[in-house]
């Protein structure tokens, strides 16, 4: 840190106006920003570096175990530091975590511009219709994993950039690339423009992704715990299944997802 940590007594203080009531705001929005959570989210938004950090709240008793987390900071980055009540009290609940950063939103990425330079064995993965925050985080977290080159999602699909979500993915949602790209059939579109081989995983897919190889640009297709991927969609596209036992069908989407990445992983 370049400057000295700003001491918040007021939790009205209009410096931290874009911590205020957290758990409202990730419903709401708060105006191309977003609230990173945890040293080692922060530690992937500061080196990593594809999201400007705006700046950082901590709990007062927690400054001294993250100064090494805020030197990976830009120097002039704003550090405010808090006591417990106060902190709770901008946030609107208990925050035991004590580490907040306040990220700044990229212009929204259009889907062919981000794939069009991958290289000629990327390996992508699309979301339809994934609107849980819990399994949008963990399926980031396994393209980060297996070294996917980026993520693509459907308009229905959450926002990777929700709180809950960052936090799951442990912070591969603000490390690995991705884009919104409206239905289906616009990802599918984009994707066959820019000749990657798709391959829809579902429970009722035809081939067993054990011997699915991978060959040349790879887009793995997850969908929604339930009503799965749409039938028109699997039908422009192969598609696999996961063998498993005869008396139970389905796996966790987030679960089957790093399955068939570990599957289609090619150490690079």
């Amino acid at each position: 840190m370049k400057n000295a940590p700003i001491r918040i007594d007021d939790p009205d203080d209009p410096r931290i106006a874009g911590y205020r009531a957290i758990r409202e705001r990730d419903l709401a929005g708060r105006v191309r920003r977003f609230v990173a959570e945890g040293k080692v989210v922060l530690n992937v938004l500061f080196s990593a570096r594809r999201f400007e950090a705006e700046s950082a709240l901590v709990l007062d008793r927690k400054l001294a175990g993250v100064t090494g987390t805020l030197a990976l900071a830009r120097p002039d980055m704003p550090v405010y530091v808090a006591a417990q009540e106060v902190m709770d009290a901008i946030a609107g609940f208990h925050i035991h975590r004590g580490v907040l950063a306040l990220g700044l939103r990229r212009e929204d990425e259009d889907a062919d511009a981000l794939i069009a330079p991958l290289p000629d064995d990327a390996l992508v993965v699309a979301l339809c219709g994934i609107a849980n925050h819990d399994n949008v985080g963990a399926i980031f977290r396994n393209a980060a994993a297996f070294e996917a080159d980026a993520v693509l999602l459907d308009a229905t699909s959450c926002d990777p950039l929700y709180r809950k979500a960052i936090r799951v993915s442990v912070g591969a949602a603000l490390k690995v690339p991705f884009a919104v790209a409206g239905n289906d059939a616009a990802l599918f579109a984009a994707l066959d423009r820019h000749g990657f081989r798709q391959i829809a995983l579902s429970p009722a897919g035809e081939d067993d992704i054990a011997t699915v190889t991978r060959e040349g640009r790879t887009a793995l297709w997850l969908g929604a715990e339930g009503p799965g991927l749409p039938p028109a969609a699997m039908a422009r596209m192969r598609t696999a299944r996961i063998d498993m036992s005869a008396g139970f069908d389905s796996l966790n989407v987030a679960t089957a997802g790093a399955i068939a990445l570990h599957r289609l992983w090619r150490r690079r």
